[in-house]
């Protein structure tokens, strides 16, 4: 009996080469979770998310974004857009597309990614929770959790897919 060099490989019972998973673009992306009073901030390291912290909201806080992006050489802002759980798009979504617009003046030569970031929070939260962490203790991370969760989805779905979730902003075109 011959043994295939991997499995499915085509002498073996699974079939044909299975293609080889999507790779992940290589390029520092930073994802934005923006909330009324806070933008949670995580960066990517190749395929993992990792928590920058969060920025207050208000004035100065696109320039502290600018700033980051600009420390961790990022190639593409990606902003959550919350979503309802019906797929409507309400007030908070259109404040993160003026948001998004924002960030694409400021940073005009970077690609800016609006992706659905519905539960994340509260994903966020229930993890936090898992490790123990009280509602008081998670308020200072709770931001900064829920981008990286968003950052992962992002990294992970375009690694299974080959495509880059969500949508490129198009400024003025919101």
């Amino acid at each position: 009996m011959q043994v295939p060099a991997r499995p499915g490989g085509e002498d073996s019972a699974d079939g044909p080469l299975a293609p080889a998973a999507a790779a992940v673009r290589p390029a520092t992306r930073l994802a934005l979770d923006p909330g009324a009073v806070r933008i949670g901030v995580a960066r990517s390291a190749g395929s993992l998310a990792f928590p920058v912290g969060a920025v207050v909201r208000g004035e100065g806080d696109v320039h502290q974004i600018c700033d980051l992006a600009h420390e961790h050489g990022v190639a593409e802002i990606v902003i959550g857009i919350p979503v309802s759980l019906s797929g409507v798009e309400g007030a908070s979504a259109e404040a993160a597309r003026a948001f998004a617009a924002a960030i694409s003046t400021a940073l005009p030569g970077l690609a800016v990614r609006l992706v659905d970031e519905r539960l994340t929070t509260v994903q966020a939260a229930q993890q936090m929770r898992r490790a123990g962490k009280s509602a008081k203790e998670q308020k200072s991370s709770i931001d900064a959790a829920a981008a990286t969760l968003l950052l992962q989805h992002v990294i992970d779905a375009e690694a299974a897919s080959g495509c880059a979730p969500g949508e490129l902003f198009q400024a003025g075109a919101s």
